[in-house]
């Protein structure tokens, strides 16, 4: 098929036709003797793994993969469930140094560690694609522009848990790696073209090294609706309830949302009740889903109502690095000078590039080079910094110079 340049990629006048199945769905491994076969298989392919892996976010409080799909020349397709086996390190151990392919690479790693799949070298579609500055970078949109084809994604937020699986979800779970092998031809010649692929595999590099997102030091501030919630009280009522859900959830292993709404959690930290009975028979419990816990619920809301002041939390969290850019000029105006030109440096080397903004440094690392440059601001000094900070080589050479310069610009004086 020709190959599209980077300018070709835009929204398609026609629905392309669906995908199919190019092969028979095979049936779900879930027995010893049917993985030992897979595994056989996928050792005797050629060329890179195609990965996938579905979880039941929404519907689960952990995050393990209840299904694995993997597509290699030679061996075909594999929808594996992992749920009866220990772990999958023999099938990791067929793979051996054989690059995967996924999409969104980060949403996965994780669960598949989880189960003994790590790799060594990988190609992340998604990933590729933003590099290439495409506006929409989902698999379903990269399969039409790309691969001419329609991919749905109906079953996205489906419950992988549910067992057994029905069809429909199989079906689209196969598809999910058979678009990869291919997507990842096309676009290693789009990166090639654009003079990218070096960078591309820096960045792959660096996924293989992926440990999960930084745990949130408060993630109970991130409860929806607590922009609403005025007080150190109420907001200990947020945190308690946060946690007795986080905890009732865990137990459970059901979505924490399912449990209990983050919108009852600021409804009860607005309205305060009297105490935890009176919590009890108030509006905010009349939901059936929320009395189940009734108890938890209670005690949790006596608990923040117990705490001595000097333990509630603070009216705002204590910044983990520099403050929001926002509060700069006032505060600061030397480094927001500072600020607006490193940012006026990655935005010129965006458009030059044709790069996400994002892509060309990490917006947190930016802010904190402008916070607190470091002494002397030079190339080499600056250099260190953005790699202590998980810079990419090709990030360092690229905006090294430009950051050193904006920093002696709005250097104080």
């Amino acid at each position: 098929m020709p190959q599209p340049g980077p300018e070709q990629l835009a929204d398609p006048v026609d629905e392309p036709p669906p995908l199919t199945l190019r092969d028979p769905l095979p049936p779900v491994v879930d027995t010893a003797g049917a993985l030992a076969a897979t595994i056989r298989s996928v050792a005797t392919g050629t060329g890179p793994v195609a990965l996938d892996a579905e979880r039941a976010s929404g519907h689960r409080y952990s995050q393990r993969a209840y299904l694995v799909q993997l597509r290699r020349v030679g061996s075909g397709t594999a929808l594996i469930d992992p749920i009866p086996f220990p772990g999958l390190d023999e099938l990791g151990a067929a793979i051996g140094d054989t690059e995967w392919v996924l999409h969104a690479a980060t949403q996965d790693l994780m669960c598949l560690a989880e189960i003994g799949l790590r790799p060594t070298t990988l190609f992340d579609t998604e990933l590729a694609a933003r590099l290439l500055n495409v506006p929409r970078v989902g698999l379903a949109t990269l399969v039409s522009e790309l691969l001419g084809s329609s991919l749905a994604k109906e079953h996205s937020a489906v419950d992988w848990s549910t067992r057994p699986l029905p069809e429909p979800w199989l079906v689209y779970a196969a598809l999910d790696v058979e678009v990869l092998l291919e997507l990842r031809t096309v676009l290693i010649d789009l990166l090639t073209r654009a003079g990218k692929l070096g960078w591309a595999h820096e960045e792959f590099d660096a996924l293989t090294r992926f440990g999960g997102p930084t745990p949130r030091a408060e993630p109970w501030r991130r409860t929806s609706g607590i922009h609403k919630v005025r007080g150190r009280r109420p907001l200990a009522v947020v945190r308690e309830l946060w946690q007795a859900r986080d905890e009732v959830a865990r137990r459970r292993d059901t979505a924490p949302s399912r449990v209990l709404p983050d919108s009852l959690i600021a409804e009860i930290a607005t309205t305060m009740p009297k105490d935890g009975q009176a919590l009890r028979g108030s509006t905010a419990m009349r939901r059936r889903g929320a009395r189940r816990h009734l108890d938890a619920w209670s005690d949790a809301y006596d608990r923040a109502l117990a705490q001595p002041e000097d333990q509630l939390p603070l009216a705002a969290a204590r910044p983990d690095g520099p403050p929001p850019a926002r509060a700069w000029a006032q505060r600061h105006p030397v480094a927001a000078a500072r600020l607006s030109a490193c940012r006026g440096v990655i935005s010129e080397l965006a458009t030059a590039h044709e790069l996400p903004a994002e892509n060309v440094l990490s917006p947190e690392l930016v802010r904190r080079l402008a916070w607190e440059p470091p002494e002397p601001a030079d190339e080499p000094t600056v250099a260190a910094v953005l790699a202590a900070g998980g810079a990419r080589m090709w990030q360092i050479g690229l905006t090294t110079p430009g950051l050193c310069a904006a920093l002696d610009a709005g250097r104080d004086g």
